[in-house]
């Protein structure tokens, strides 16, 4: 063979190789080091201590009781740790799942009711409402309503939490054209700093129903809730990658539907074209398609390790957007039940790296302005030292129950989380980010999401919640010694 041919054909191989290895060998080999270097966190609890989601709120506590089960059990238990308080002087928060951040269930020294265990469930006669326990998680909900083809209206979009924490924090969903979960909210039962039992409802205690429904555990325990429930459907899954820029006119023209039970959108955060794109997904009931048993959420390993290889490495970002695209193509089509789609765990995708922690915020934007607001996150972002994994976009209506509300009137809530490491340089940096990211929601007659990281300024607090001060006076009416306290209250009250 000529030399030259010879030469020529091995410039090719290689040439082949190494677009081979570009193409597969790298990132094949990121991700399984991904996956090695990813080991899961056993939970370390410090005896006389409490933290949240955060893991940057320990605390040390004077005790930890946990709610009896039982109905009758649990009010006399709860009842008399109430009037122990107030003759004593200390102060309780209430716990839940503690998935919010911000130390809303904790205080120091302070007594933490767990309310985990007070989970019962009942589904009444009319198949409209579930009547639970504050403890109980939608990880315990959706499989006891599935049996009854039955599902929840409005929660989150993993089953991690609580209901208490849901109602405390006035969760929302990626249900479209719905307010947050306070509109499923028949009634509920509240002790109250008296230690006495209140119905609450729209046209019984009504000024502390609207109070507790996003009022972070600061007026009394729940007990249990009256919770509007749904059919269980078949959906239809369609994704689309659009521009980032165009995203509430793609919006409006793609679920334009009364048939769209589910919508949510994602933003890219790639270095390579960071915010430039974004991939829309809506779920299409189909009334012809039989219901489906519900599973175990698939392919978690690999969904988990594309994300986590995103935190820290902009090639992990680039590699990460580019399956995500290519993941909406093979996702078109295919068909998951209601439940399906809500019944998987915050877990899936949580950090377990021991020197760093994930931080979630949200900005509530009015739907002329989110474009505005997506431009001036272009701009602040690159300007801070922070790690931002994610940015998921949902619909909220306007609220019409909950005094301190963040839903004044239909907004787009930009869910951002961040990967940040346990330093106070860390710390200093993301405090810094967020109070710009505040002044901008602000500026665009949005506001913020309170469960998360108590950096915002009391004049930020007040001037994207003009209803907080008289919202701190209520408090004070209806729990004069305020025994019912947290971090939050110490910060903004």
């Amino acid at each position: 063979m000529n030399p030259t041919k010879r030469f020529s054909s091995g410039r090719i191989l290689l040439f082949l190789f190494i677009i081979l290895f570009l193409l597969i060998g790298r990132p094949t080999g990121f991700l399984i080091c991904t996956y090695v270097k990813d080991k899961k966190l056993a939970k370390v609890e410090k005896t006389g201590y409490t933290n949240d989601a955060s893991h940057l709120n320990e605390t040390k506590v004077d005790s930890a009781v946990k709610a009896f089960e039982d109905i009758d059990k649990a009010i006399a238990q709860i009842t008399q740790l109430v009037n122990l308080a107030k003759g004593q002087g200390k102060k309780i928060s209430i716990a839940g799942a503690q998935h919010s951040m911000g130390g809303h269930t904790i205080y120091p020294d302070g007594i933490v009711l767990d309310m985990k265990g007070f989970r019962y469930m009942e589904l009444d006669s009319t198949d409209e409402y579930l009547s639970v326990g504050s403890g109980a998680l939608w990880s315990d909900i959706i499989p006891y309503l599935n049996k009854y083809d039955k599902s929840v209206a409005v929660m989150q979009s993993n089953n991690s939490f609580s209901v208490g924490g849901s109602i405390s924090v006035n969760c929302h969903g990626w249900q479209p054209n719905s307010p947050p979960i306070s509109s499923t909210v028949e009634s509920f039962r509240l002790i109250n700093a008296d230690g006495k039992i209140l119905n609450c409802s729209r046209t019984e205690n009504t000024q502390l129903f609207s109070l507790v429904l996003g009022g972070y555990g600061l007026f009394g325990v729940i007990l249990d809730v009256k919770l509007k429930v749904v059919s269980n459907k078949m959906y239809t899954a369609h994704q689309y990658v659009i521009k980032s820029g165009d995203y509430i006119k793609e919006y409006d023209r793609l679920i334009n539907d009364a048939n769209i039970g589910m919508v949510y959108g994602r933003i890219n955060i790639n270095p390579g074209n960071f915010m430039q794109e974004a991939i829309l997904s809506t779920f299409t009931i189909d009334s012809n398609a039989t219901i489906e048993p519900l599973q175990e959420a698939a392919f978690t390993s690999i969904r988990r390790t594309v994300f986590r290889g995103s935190a820290n490495n902009d090639y992990g970002k680039n590699l990460r957007w580019k399956a995500e695209k290519f993941g909406a193509s093979q996702i078109n089509g295919k068909k998951f039940s209601r439940n399906q789609l809500l019944n998987e765990s915050v877990e899936v995708f949580q950090n377990r790296d021991s020197a760093y922690t994930d931080i979630l915020h949200e900005y509530f934007i009015p739907k002329n302005r989110v474009g505005n607001f997506i431009d001036s996150l272009k701009k602040i972002m690159p300007a801070y030292k922070v790690d931002l994994l994610n940015i998921t976009v949902r619909n909220v209506k306007k609220d019409e129950d909950t005094f301190l509300r963040y839903a004044n009137e239909e907004v787009f809530g930009f869910v951002m989380l961040f990967n940040q490491a346990k330093t106070s340089e860390a710390e200093m940096q993301m405090k810094a980010a967020t109070q710009r990211i505040i002044d901008a929601a602000i500026s665009f007659k949005g506001t913020y999401y309170l469960p998360y990281r108590l950096h915002a300024t009391k004049e930020q607090m007040n001037r994207s919640y003009p209803q907080a001060k008289e919202f701190f006076l209520l408090k004070k009416k209806y729990d004069p010694s305020e025994i019912f306290q947290n971090k939050f209250y110490q910060t903004y009250k």
